[in-house]
């Protein structure tokens, strides 16, 4: 696959280098973040809808390779209790870490805060919390009970929003790639537990799959550019901070995902 990420040049100025990778399958973990079966934000709600179809495809794709997929609706795993995927979470032995795992909590897990020896900013505003509707803004609230009914779970996969539970199946199958893809970027998928902040600093290699993510980004709030603009500016920030990225089409084949409303180009 083709992995993408931002580096500085002789001047300092930022440039965007590709190479073709090769993972090993049995040596990769696919991570699903916060799919939820709905959202306080209408928009981001149907988003969430659009990307369950060539999600399902992605991850078709990476277990038959031998990959491990790991749901990750943060907050409501307590749905899935005695189910196969949570218990394979559950009951796998326990291993340390290299590293201390975040303390912090926020949104009912763990959290991984800004590193701001490492990334600075965000290059959207989101502290209105990032509803894109138009006109009257929805109402934040705990709008989520379980993961997307339409995102398959199936046998071998694996449940859980848990860090330590996140890094004792890694540990224990011997993974060292990690792929996250899922909602949303600038928020969920960076700060998580078992998400790109955690995952880089406990050693793992890690990347984005681009096309199958979204962020909470009003266009109404600096710097004032479209939703999926906004969206691009965050992977180009996660890509120069904290890992590669790639598209989805590298995996399965075809067109890279694009949401309906994505008029870019058109």
């Amino acid at each position: 696959m083709r992995m993408r990420k931002q580096s500085r040049d002789g001047s300092g100025a930022w440039r965007t280098e590709e190479r073709r990778v090769s993972w090993d399958g049995r040596r990769t973990a696919v991570i699903v973040c916060d799919m939820w079966d709905d959202h306080w934000c209408k928009s981001a709600s149907a988003r969430v809808g659009e990307l369950v179809g060539p999600m399902n495809r992605f991850l078709e794709h990476a277990r038959a390779h031998g990959a491990l997929v790991i749901h990750a609706p943060s907050s409501v795993t307590r749905f899935y209790e005695g189910t196969p995927a949570r218990e394979l979470a559950r009951k796998a032995p326990h291993a340390p870490t290299p590293v201390p795992l975040a303390t912090a909590e926020r949104w009912g897990t763990r959290w991984c805060w800004t590193d701001a020896s490492r990334e600075g900013v965000l290059p959207i505003d989101d502290t209105d919390m990032g509803c894109s509707c138009e006109g009257v803004k929805c109402t934040v609230r705990e709008a989520w009970t379980r993961q997307h009914a339409g995102i398959e779970v199936l046998p071998g996969d694996a449940l859980t929003d848990d860090g330590q539970e996140t890094w004792n199946l890694l540990h224990g199958r011997g993974i060292e790639h990690v792929v996250l893809c899922g909602v949303h970027l600038n928020m969920c998928v960076l700060g998580r537990p078992f998400a790109i902040r955690q995952m880089v600093r406990l050693g793992k290699d890690v990347a984005l799959a681009r096309d199958l993510t979204d962020t909470m980004y009003n266009p109404e709030r600096p710097p004032g550019v479209d939703h999926f603009t906004g969206t691009d500016l965050v992977v180009r920030h996660v890509e120069r901070h904290w890992c590669p990225s790639f598209d989805s089409s590298d995996w399965v084949g075809g067109k890279p995902f694009r949401f309906a409303g994505d008029r870019r180009g058109k």
